[in-house]
């Protein structure tokens, strides 16, 4: 039988929450700066809060870009994907400068 306990903590696990952060300089693809789960996927979000950095939910991207290793370039396979995160945050981007911000 069991134990319910570690069922509980394998539930809590797979609800871990997880963080990226990407940075791209527009020399070659983005590259991977950050990646954690529990604390450090939550010390990540909360420097970008800090620093005004957008912050977009993803799980499905997120989950991908922890395969990637650090400070790599992501692969082709994920292009799409971050090229439609990028198109968003210079989305927010334009708006703030539109609105005087």
């Amino acid at each position: 039988m069991k134990d319910k306990s570690e069922n509980n903590d394998k539930k809590q696990i797979k609800k871990e929450e997880k963080a990226t952060a990407l940075i791209y300089d527009q020399a070659g693809a983005p590259r991977l700066v950050a990646k954690g789960v529990g604390e450090v996927a939550r010390k990540i979000i909360e420097a970008a809060e800090t620093e005004g950095i957008p912050i977009q939910k993803n799980a499905v991207l997120v989950e991908a870009l922890m395969q990637v290793e650090l400070t790599k370039e992501i692969p082709p396979q994920l292009y799409r994907a971050v090229a439609e995160l990028l198109a968003f945050i210079y989305r927010l981007e334009n708006a703030k400068t539109s609105s005087g911000s």
